[in-house]
């Protein structure tokens, strides 16, 4: 059967069905981030304590990024992401469930594993079932998918929890998620251009020893690394800020923050196009403007925060897409476990780092957190800087730039 084309019945279904994989992925990856002040009111925890909601569901989720890859290789793309699917719903559910602290946390590391089945599997999916003239298109609406979800979520639980409490909301998100992951079983077609294999674990060291020789790819993972920790922080600690004195924000006020993910989706596009034409050189603007934003979080009146927030969310989305799109070119041909190394130090740091902005709370207030994040903001600036001294690869330089292209 021949791959299948945009504007075909079979093209309209997949990426309707990647479209659900991308919004239920991310709304019960990120459903928990509104509700941490809950957490640690309920549950008499830090703020640190309550962000493990978040970072024992990341944790996980990075490191099988790693290895579901490597199984849908053997057990084929289509039925790996209606298991994770369709586990992670069940998950969300038990969620609501959970009677204690401990176990709210087990259902959450047991949330991020089977999350890891969809990320790590979906290009790959798409890339064999897709003519190459329409995966842009198909993975397009994944993403806006992903983006759509994890701002709908949050919104959508803190809309729910101020009506019916957080477990309702919780609830709510899993009975979306079982019928999004339906929606994907019923719609996504049968795998066409998927074949078997089985690649040895030498082949795959190989392949990592390669990409960590490259100084510019290790230094686009630990950009990865700290610019999703001065988001994920920034995103998770802002509600006990709001909500507190003097601003006295309510659950849902708070969600709203959320709708500023919409400026990540226009930042994402706008800044991966200026670096299709300009190149590499303009990755250290949005980074620049995301310790801009960190710094007017700062300010006391509540418009100022938002705005830095807002300035925030601009410049991550911005700098993650010229980063993983600079990434997937200097890979060439080992992309795929670049892009699952990339995916795995990205979660890693809203796990490890988000957690850490936590602590830094409970001991210093949000001036504190801003101070942590600016300084992870200018770590990336400074490794960012030595990234500009590295050669583009020769196969690189004869490239024609394209969209989301930088070196």
């Amino acid at each position: 059967m021949s791959a299948l084309a945009k504007g075909s019945a079979g093209y309209r279904r997949l990426t309707l069905a990647m479209l659900f994989a991308g919004f239920s992925t991310f709304s019960l990856l990120y459903a928990a981030q509104p509700l941490l002040p809950l957490f640690a009111s309920d549950f008499q925890l830090s703020a640190e304590g309550a962000s493990l909601a978040i970072g024992l569901a990341t944790g996980p989720l990075a490191i099988g990024i790693l290895f579901a890859g490597a199984l849908s290789d053997r057990w084929g793309r289509r039925p790996m992401m209606v298991a994770a699917m369709f586990l992670a719903g069940a998950l969300g559910l038990a969620t609501a469930a959970a009677p204690s602290w401990p176990v709210l946390l087990a259902v959450r590391f047991a949330t991020g594993v089977a999350l890891a089945g969809v990320p790590a599997v979906a290009m790959a999916y798409v890339s064999e079932e897709v003519d190459q003239v329409s995966v842009g298109s198909a993975m397009g609406l994944y993403i806006a998918g992903s983006a759509i979800g994890g701002m709908a979520g949050r919104l959508g639980v803190s809309l729910l929890t101020d009506i019916a409490g957080w477990r309702w909301a919780m609830a709510a998100v899993g009975l979306a998620s079982l019928a999004m992951a339906e929606a994907f079983r019923r719609l996504a077609p049968e795998s066409q251009g998927f074949v078997a294999s089985t690649p040895s674990v030498r082949h795959v060291a190989r392949g990592m020893i390669a990409l960590f020789r490259d100084r510019a790819m290790a230094l686009l993972f630990a950009e990865a690394f700290l610019l999703m920790g001065v988001f994920v922080s920034i995103y998770n600690y802002a509600g006990f800020r709001l909500m507190g004195a003097p601003y006295g924000l309510s659950h849902a006020a708070v969600g709203a923050i959320f709708l500023l993910y919409l400026l990540g989706s226009v930042s994402s596009a706008w800044f991966g196009g200026l670096a299709g034409t300009l190149g590499r050189r303009v990755f250290w603007v949005p980074v620049i403007l995301l310790i801009a934003g960190v710094a007017l979080t700062a300010a006391r009146p509540l418009a100022l925060v938002i705005a830095g927030i807002g300035i925030v969310t601009i410049g991550f989305f911005g700098a993650h897409s010229i980063a993983s799109a600079w990434v997937g070119r200097r890979a060439s041909a080992r992309r795929g476990q670049a892009a699952a190394v990339y995916l795995f130090f990205y979660y890693a740091g809203s796990s490890v780092l988000g957690s850490l902005g936590g602590m830094a709370w409970t001991r210093g207030g949000w001036s504190a957190v801003a101070w942590y994040c600016g300084g992870l903001g200018a770590l990336a600036i400074l490794l960012g800087l030595v990234l500009r001294t590295i050669p583009p690869l020769p196969e690189n330089v004869a490239t024609p730039a394209k969209p989301l292209g930088t070196d």
